[in-house]
């Protein structure tokens, strides 16, 4: 078995592979092609845990666990990453374990993946302008995973620690070759924006309908637990909504809570992203259309990412070999 680390993960897998491999695994899943996927939620003292799995069906089959710690507090009191936890990764025909991997980096990076894929399908394909807001590990991803489907020109940054937000614009603009700015008016960046990403801790919303020109879409990222919330329930009622699993969405995604308002059902629902991508569902349809991609994570995306990790560190010979036999 082999133990990869966080340095593996980001070595071995490159962005442009993980949107692939993340499209490749919804798509097997409209084709029920997959095994699950399943959520487990554990709330703790500021924070949570959470255990996502899912398995791939294909000429090798592979099932994923990942447990997950995700405490937000943690870079300002400990000085410790916000999500910490471990992917074991086993072959799903007889069950060996094959890798045990760090979980933070795969999240981050298939997180930014999911948004991608569904920008391909949900965004206008002439989208120039972008806002992200939460200017984090996964702020930085997602605008990178923007720019690597859309031909974005600017984008603006919001984050409530706005130094944050500063710093991001200043690493972004240089490693994208787009022109960011850190800004804190955020109902004046999304009347410009074609494209918002939210991937906050927040639990109230700040994205309301009122602010979102025609045509936008959005990927709400932050709300994958219960109470978590980015966007005004009437927004989500209001759009074309795209979930990526529609069960766990209704739990723990934003859809959670225009359900609980009474402003949706279940059946408003336009599709899950899996139906998007195979071609059940039709994406955007209109250029004033508002689309939203509600993603509350899955373990599709995963045991995607996991395989393709996996798969270059045996052909490049990287990781740590262990055996639990010893």
């Amino acid at each position: 078995m082999l133990v990869l680390s966080r340095r593996d993960v980001l070595e071995l897998l490159t962005l442009p592979e993980c949107i692939d491999a993340v499209e490749r695994a919804f798509r097997a899943h409209g084709e029920r092609r997959t095994l699950g996927p399943a959520v487990l939620s554990v709330s703790a003292s500021g924070g949570s845990f959470h255990v996502k799995a899912a398995g791939l069906r294909a000429e090798r089959s592979y099932f994923a666990a990942k447990t997950n710690a995700n405490f937000p507090d943690n870079p300002r009191r400990f000085e410790r990453p916000t999500i910490q936890g471990t992917v074991v990764l086993a072959d799903a025909d007889h069950g060996e374990p094959l890798a045990v991997i760090d979980s933070g980096s795969v999240t981050a990076l298939r997180t930014g993946a999911a948004t991608a894929v569904a920008a391909k399908f949900l965004a206008r394909r002439e989208a120039r302008a972008a806002t992200v807001v939460g200017c984090g590990v996964q702020g930085e991803i997602q605008l990178a995973a923007l720019a690597a489907v859309l031909p974005l020109e600017r984008a603006w940054v919001v984050d409530a620690d706005h130094t944050r937000a500063e710093a991001l614009a200043a690493t972004a603009a240089t490693r994208l070759g787009i022109r960011v700015e850190a800004t804190k008016e955020l109902r004046v960046a999304l009347r410009h924006s074609d494209v918002c990403v939210t991937c906050t801790p927040s639990r109230h919303a700040f994205v309301m309908a009122a602010d979102v020109a025609p045509g936008t879409f959005i990927a709400a990222v932050g709300a994958d637990n219960r109470g978590k919330q980015e966007l005004d329930p009437t927004l989500l009622a209001s759009a074309t909504l795209v979930v990526d699993v529609l069960e766990q969405c209704a739990e723990i995604g934003e859809l959670q809570h225009a359900l609980a308002a009474g402003l949706m059902t279940r059946e408003d629902v336009h599709a899950e992203l899996a139906d998007v991508v195979t071609g059940r569902w039709p994406g955007r349809t209109r250029s004033e259309e508002i689309t939203i991609f509600d993603s509350s994570g899955t373990a599709l995306q995963d045991v995607a990412a996991a395989i393709a990790v996996y798969e270059k560190a045996c052909a490049t010979g990287r990781g740590t070999k262990v055996s639990l036999d010893d």
